[in-house]
């Protein structure tokens, strides 16, 4: 069995073969799809080929897969922390590739479906239409900071109102221009994003799972497709710590010999995105009553809201574990207010309004029904703030106890 290392760049990749024990250099082959087909061409049924995680190595691995026998994807982190050397070149990399896979020890990546692929690509799109349209707002206001104009006294600088008063401004004119075209980007790429909403709400409407992460309040569309894309298939995961430590929410620790663990901050390792959204979630369920909200008031009062919201996530990744895991909706959920994000959803997806009838949605806005919706939410808060301060009395009662076991 050869095993073949490909040391992966923009524009080519350099190539080592293991077999029997001994590297020899394949040389340099081009990034392009004719030249790896030529390349896979050369290949045997029974090679085993190891590449990095890269940008471009899942195109690599549809090109090579049906020639060989396997493609392994290795993490390029862990790949980096094991083979760490002074000397480093192309063909050293794919060398340890390959020696890295022989050996067993390679840490490999696990490759999403092309339909999970496409849901992170339409994730990474919005993300990149919303930061650009906040950047053309952060170049207007500068404009506007800069030549001495007020405060916009609307709450949308770039609604009706907004513009309105934006075009009586006293601005030069070569100002005004560039206020114009940056108004006629933004309008642009609004639609953009409304109509990359439109599709991220379609997968939405025809994932279970995707409708189930959203009976949680505090997590929207967005957030419950961002989250799916990362996870992929939950049965990845044997443990609720396993899906902390791959979105990198599990505190890093250092401990030597006997000594005591000292834990530090979030490993932050993962997907950031995923973790932002988690994080973005989190501060939207708090708003909502549950003892998501009295969870993250005890752990404010003890190490500030900014820790608090990380925590919040934390137990977030867990509660999502384990309602993917055991197919169940939120025990806490709203009704009322899932009905209202179901029909939000399916106005996104471009379904057609219902003037005039009134479902759920509806019964949303009336706030009789509204306050009852919450009222078991608010229960089961105050239900978690009883059993934390019978813990909190307890664990007193308990360490009193032992210091005067121990001063006896």
């Amino acid at each position: 069995m050869r095993i073949i290392g490909l040391d992966i760049h923009r524009a080519f990749a350099e190539a080592v073969a293991l077999e029997d024990g001994v590297c020899h250099r394949l040389g340099r082959i081009g990034m392009t799809r004719d030249q790896l087909e030529s390349f896979a061409d050369t290949l045997q049924s029974t090679d085993h080929v190891v590449v990095e995680c890269t940008g471009n190595a899942t195109a690599v691995l549809d090109i090579l897969a049906p020639k060989v026998a396997r493609v392994a994807v290795a993490n390029p982190l862990q790949v980096h922390l094991i083979a760490r050397a002074k000397t480093k070149t192309d063909k050293i990399d794919a060398r340890v590739l390959a020696k890295l896979y022989a050996a067993g020890f390679l840490p490999e990546v696990w490759i999403p479906d092309a339909a999970t692929q496409a849901r992170r690509r339409q994730v990474t799109r919005r993300k990149q239409l919303v930061k650009s349209r906040a950047r053309l707002k952060a170049i207007v206001q500068s404009i506007l900071h800069a030549h001495l104009a007020p405060r916009c006294p609307h709450a949308d600088l770039f609604g009706g109102k907004g513009r309105a008063w934006l075009r009586t401004q006293d601005l030069p004119e070569d100002e005004r221009v560039a206020i114009e075209r940056h108004l006629e980007e933004y309008d642009r790429q609004t639609a953009a994003q409304k109509a990359v909403e439109r599709d991220i709400a379609g997968i939405a409407l025809d994932d279970a799972n995707v409708r189930r992460l959203m009976t949680i309040p505090g997590i929207d569309m967005v957030v419950a497709v961002g989250m799916m894309a990362a996870i992929g298939r939950i049965d990845r995961f044997a443990a609720p710590e396993k899906l902390v430590a791959y979105l990198g929410l599990n505190p890093s620790v250092r401990q030597s010999g006997d000594g005591r663990a000292h834990h530090g901050r979030i490993t932050k390792r993962g997907s950031s995105r995923a973790r932002h959204f988690l994080v973005e979630a989190a501060w939207q369920t708090v708003r909502s009553p549950g003892p998501m909200r009295a969870f993250y008031e005890r752990v404010r009062a003890r190490r500030g809201a900014h820790v608090a919201a990380v925590a919040v996530a934390r137990k977030l990744t867990v509660l999502i574990w384990h309602m993917l895991t055991k197919g169940e909706d939120y025990a806490w959920g709203r009704p009322l207010l899932m009905a209202r994000k179901l029909r939000n959803l399916e106005l996104a997806a471009g379904h057609a309004a219902k003037p005039g009838t009134r479902g759920a949605a509806y019964e949303y806005g009336i706030t009789e029904r509204r306050q009852a919706d919450r009222a078991q939410a608010e229960q089961a808060e105050r239900a978690y703030r009883r059993i934390t301060e019978h813990w909190r009395r307890q664990n007193k009662k308990d360490g009193a106890g032992a210091a005067s076991e121990v001063r006896h």
